[in-house]
């Protein structure tokens, strides 16, 4: 019986996962949207076999409303100019080799000035269906396609409005905390055996795996942007723009951490090419340089937990940790560099590798400064709203004069009660 229930919860546990992936939730709501479609359309359409809701529905439902939406409306447009097109072209003349080259051709031409976006082949492919009818049939096939595709579109909105995506901010999360993670991983790897000899193979191959990273930032950087767009037009988000700022100002952090790692592990291997036959440092100083680097290596993966934080407690903690890690890792720092100093003084060989060693270890603590953060915070802030600005000048302007004219409102609103609180004969003054 216990057998039977541990089989059961760790299928609920698949599933459970499984709702957490992008892939599967897209998998699972395309088939449901397109299927939903081919029913309406079946009822709508005067087609026998109206594939083309279906068709609509598979490409515009997305796993974030804000992708469905643009989806949607870059397809319409595309059908509808291609019916266009083929409807005025048809009049003309008829169906052969010349013709239809030059549909192909006006169609491209014009997808690309109406902006059809991913879907300007999506033009000329309306545009060559309907050529294809004969002359009686170019008008009922021409606008049977267009309400397909509305139909398809339509019930690709509407399931996307009515089951709400789910917000992909603690997929990103996870992948900022596990390449944090990663990166730790890599900087004990590299500080390791700094006390003993190492060889240039080995060195080599820590640099190569750093190398590796940015590969990884870039799937990171897939992610996060597919959480910024769950983050648009979601009603199940308040503060959408700083959850998005958030998590890009980490990332970059992050990747300008990596880049210095990078730097790290080669300054390192071009050491261990020049001491072939000996430690890379003495007994004491390796040690302290092994600290430091492992207390930055803690604070790389403290900072990822502050940015990829939602709950304000949760948060303050992380952000009290990751100061902590940053103080000792400095603290360690200044120790490692006084041995430093003392080992290049009497034996000055290679000194402008030890000095990169400690400016690349700096580099790091800076961008991790909590200070730096806020800075880099304050400064996506105004940079998003900037773009919007400069994006939709027409919106921006409607919300400022909305704004303006709400607040005149509750101006003269409160003056109006300042004037009844002063009147004479009014509720204050009766009840003294």
């Amino acid at each position: 019986m216990s057998d039977v229930r541990k089989s059961v919860r760790a299928g609920f546990a698949r599933l459970l996962r499984l709702r957490r992936q992008p892939v599967a939730v897209q998998i699972l709501r395309s088939t449901a949207a397109a299927t939903i479609s081919f029913v309406v359309a079946e009822r709508l359409s005067n087609e026998a076999a109206p594939l083309t809701a279906p068709l609509t529905a598979l490409l515009v439902t997305q796993v974030t409303l804000y992708s469905t939406i643009r989806l949607s409306l870059t397809r319409v447009n595309a059908v509808v100019t291609g019916v266009l097109v083929a409807v005025g072209f048809s009049s003309l003349v008829g169906l052969a080799w010349w013709s239809l080259a030059s549909i192909i051709l006006l169609a491209l031409i014009v997808g690309r000035l109406v902006r059809a976006g991913d879907f300007v082949v999506e033009v000329a492919i309306s545009a060559m269906l309907v050529l294809g009818v004969t002359q009686v049939q170019v008008e009922s096939t021409a606008w049977t396609r267009v309400l397909d595709t509305l139909i398809g579109a339509g019930v690709g909105l509407l399931f996307n409005f009515l089951f709400i995506p789910p917000v992909w901010v603690d997929t990103a999360g996870e992948s900022i905390e596990g390449l944090a993670r990663r990166m730790r991983q890599l900087l004990l790897r590299v500080s390791d055996g700094l006390t003993d000899r190492t060889t240039v193979e080995t060195a080599a191959a820590r640099l190569y795996e750093a190398r590796r990273i940015d590969q990884e930032i870039t799937d990171v950087d897939a992610e996060l942007r597919q959480a910024e767009e769950s983050l648009r037009l979601n009603p199940r988000v308040r503060e959408g723009l700083l959850h998005r700022v958030v998590l890009r100002t980490g990332l970059d952090t992050l990747e300008i951490c990596a880049v210095v790692v990078r730097v790290l592990a080669r300054s390192l291997t071009d050491l261990a090419r020049e001491r072939t036959d000996e430690p890379l440092f003495p007994q004491e100083t390796g040690a302290a340089l092994e600290n430091a680097i492992a207390r930055v290596a803690d604070a790389i993966v403290s900072f990822a937990v502050l940015v990829t934080s939602s709950v304000s407690a949760s948060a303050e903690r992380a952000e009290t940790r990751l100061a902590e890690d940053l103080a000792q890792a400095r603290q360690e720092r200044e120790h490692a560099a006084q041995l430093l100093l003392s080992v290049v003084q009497e034996h000055p060989r290679q000194w402008q590798l030890h000095g990169a060693l400690l400016t690349e270890l700096d580099r790091i603590l800076d961008e991790l400064d909590l200070e730096n953060r806020s800075q880099r915070l304050m400064e996506g802030l105004d940079r998003s709203a900037r773009e919007q600005r400069e994006r939709y000048p027409r919106l921006t302007e409607a919300r400022s004069r909305v704004r303006r004219s709400w607040r005149r409102a509750r101006d003269r609103w409160e003056a109006r009660r300042a004037v009844g609180r002063e009147r004479p004969g009014s509720r204050g003054e009766s009840g003294s």
